[in-house]
């Protein structure tokens, strides 16, 4: 199977994470999405990454398909059972919208003239984001006790903070800025796999 990715996409590197994890091979293809090249958006009409292409030819996209898709590939290792794995997906999902106000913040920068620049847009979408990572702050998950689409999640918004948005949260979230050496003594592949520039 083939995945399009970015290597800065916090989506993509958490497919790629969960991939590692389960012993999935993948063969990995850079793609730019600002020129929408057509092996991009020939499977996936919205241009978005990450984009898995299965054996079969077909598209999965995008990040929770995919991983949804690997977990009953690898004969459901990926997300446990039961109420762990409910919370498993909510942790998924507050950390994918916790990336999302994060890459809008980023878009909205990149993509505007500066004097176009909405700051009420900014400071809401982190907003969002200061919501989330007290709540993160406050109940982190042990990545050495289980390794599961939500770690991944959380290994990649992380990466992502990291990335783009050194020096504005780790003084509030010392636990959290913490955590990445955590999780990479359980997942030693994060060095090489977390988001980072081209």
């Amino acid at each position: 199977m083939k995945l399009l990715y970015a290597p800065a996409s916090p989506y993509s590197a958490k497919v790629r994470m969960a991939a590692r994890h389960l012993g999935i091979a993948l063969e990995e293809q850079v793609v730019d999405t600002n020129a929408a090249p057509p092996e991009l958006t020939g499977p996936n009409p919205l241009g978005k990454i990450p984009v898995l292409i299965r054996k079969d030819g077909g598209a999965v996209f995008d990040s929770r398909a995919i991983m949804l898709f690997l977990h009953r590939e690898s004969g459901k290792k990926l997300y446990p059972k039961g109420e762990a794995g409910t919370q498993a997906h909510v942790l998924e999902a507050l950390c994918d919208g916790i990336t999302d106000s994060l890459l809008s913040i980023v878009y909205e920068r990149r993509f505007r003239p500066a004097e176009m620049v909405y700051q009420p847009w900014i400071d809401r979408q982190w907003d969002k984001v200061s919501r989330g990572l007290a709540y993160l702050e406050a109940d982190l998950p042990d990545p050495e006790k289980s390794l599961h689409g939500g770690i991944f999640a959380l290994a990649a918004m992380s990466g992502y903070l990291a990335l783009r948005f050194e020096g504005l949260w780790e003084a509030d979230h010392p636990k959290l800025a913490a955590w990445p050496k955590r999780f990479a003594k359980a997942f030693n592949a994060y060095g090489k796999l977390a988001p980072r520039a081209a």
